[in-house]
């Protein structure tokens, strides 16, 4: 869900609605390896600073599906239910204006810089309302 924050100059306060989007990145030791020292180190300070602006990261774990068919009986499995080319490596949840915005800030991270791929997924506001970055 969005969160608010006071309107820079807003004389009676108004909050403004900033977007949130999950991020999740893919990527394997190849292309890291064949990523020069020099932008990588970059990528990781990028990816450092974001977290000292509060921006929630990290690896991914090992995954576990959860199914609960029609509230009756809960059921895991081990492992990812999707698949693809690359391993996912990490997530983060970030807060931007615009998904423009958003791209922008994942374009700087070590999967997207190493030969990997970020995708950038608007989360919908939980009221119901528009994408987050409608």
């Amino acid at each position: 869900m969005p969160s608010s924050i006071p309107a820079q100059g807003a004389s009676d306060l108004e909050d403004v609605i900033v977007p949130k989007f999950v991020t999740i990145g893919y990527g394997d030791e190849e292309g890291y390896a064949r990523t020069e020292a020099a932008v990588r180190e970059a990528a990781h300070a990028h990816d450092a600073e974001l977290q000292g602006q509060g921006v929630v990261m990290g690896r991914a774990g090992r995954p576990v599906q959860v199914r609960n068919p029609d509230a009756a009986r809960v059921g895991t499995a081990e492992g990812s239910f999707m698949t693809s080319a690359l391993p996912l490596m990490g997530f983060a949840i970030i807060e931007a204006a615009s998904l423009s915005d958003a791209i922008a800030l994942v374009a700087q991270s070590p999967c997207a810089v190493a030969h990997g791929v970020v995708e950038v997924w608007p989360l919908d506001d939980a009221a119901g309302g528009a994408p987050s970055g409608a």
